[in-house]
């Protein structure tokens, strides 16, 4: 009775998660003449796998593994579920039989609906599988699935990433070279940096530097600055080429209760 009350549930809040995320990323493609409503991630990492089916899947898959096993092990979604999973599997099966991105991907209605029938499939699986499986079980699993997704999401996935970006052009490759760098040394990850250049760089291509391209550029620039800022990369830098902490950078800081050793 209690699997079949999850299952029940798992339903429910899964085709009203799906339903938000597949319009939500489908919208993103209309930004800025409609107000897009998903992740700046979710977006770059979609264009990525340029309209194959088999990459948006394969994709999404790779991260499913992650959050199984975090809903085994702790009892909670990770958010590649509604960012990675979701999404590209409902942009999959969307363009499994029609390879047009405009009357599929950027289509908000048809997003919604596959979005709604894939986060169903999904959330119920993943709910229904955890609260079956014995806690034995579960931590053998927790051990297992969660050092396996670590090695997939870092370093696996920067090699993909960089490879697309390299692929794309000479002005695309720099872009993610460089950003993405960055991203490895302040954010641990090159991901985000690799995916934001691709847009940089495929932006500028296909529209030069117009008043869009050059807005990107600025808000990545500032994201990169705050980020370094409130991780306290700009001390660790600092101390790394052994030089003095200024007091003013300290109080800085302390200002927005950050810790500076």
């Amino acid at each position: 009775m209690e699997t079949l009350i999850v299952i029940l549930e798992s339903m429910v809040i899964g085709a009203l998660v799906g339903f938000g995320v597949g319009a939500g990323a489908a919208r993103m493609f209309h930004a800025p003449r409609i107000q897009g409503m998903g992740a700046f991630r979710t977006f770059g990492e979609l264009n990525a796998c340029e309209g194959e089916p088999i990459s948006h899947f394969s994709f999404g898959l790779g991260f499913l593994f992650n959050s199984w096993a975090s809903v085994v092990g702790a009892g909670a979604f990770t958010q590649d579920v509604e960012h990675r999973i979701i999404p590209n599997w409902a942009a999959a099966v969307l363009l499994w039989r029609n390879r047009k991105v405009e009357e599929t991907l950027h289509h908000p209605k048809k997003m919604a609906v596959a979005g709604a029938i894939v986060g169903v499939i999904v959330v119920t699986v993943l709910n229904s599988t955890a609260a079956s499986i014995p806690e034995s079980m579960q931590k053998v699993a927790t051990a297992v699935l969660i050092p396996a997704a670590d090695w997939l999401i870092n370093p696996i996935m920067p090699i993909v990433f960089w490879t697309a970006a390299m692929d794309a052009g000479k002005r695309t490759g720099i872009w993610g070279t460089v950003l993405g760098g960055m991203a490895h040394l302040i954010m641990g990850n090159a991901v985000p940096g690799i995916v934001l250049g691709i847009l940089i760089g495929k932006g500028v291509d296909d529209s030069g530097w117009n008043k869009i391209t050059k807005a990107l550029v600025i808000a990545v620039i500032m994201l990169f600055i705050l980020s370094g800022f409130f991780r306290g990369f700009d001390v660790k830098l600092l101390e790394s080429m052994q030089l003095e902490i200024p007091q003013g950078l300290i109080d800085l800081h302390q200002l927005f209760g950050l810790e500076v050793k």
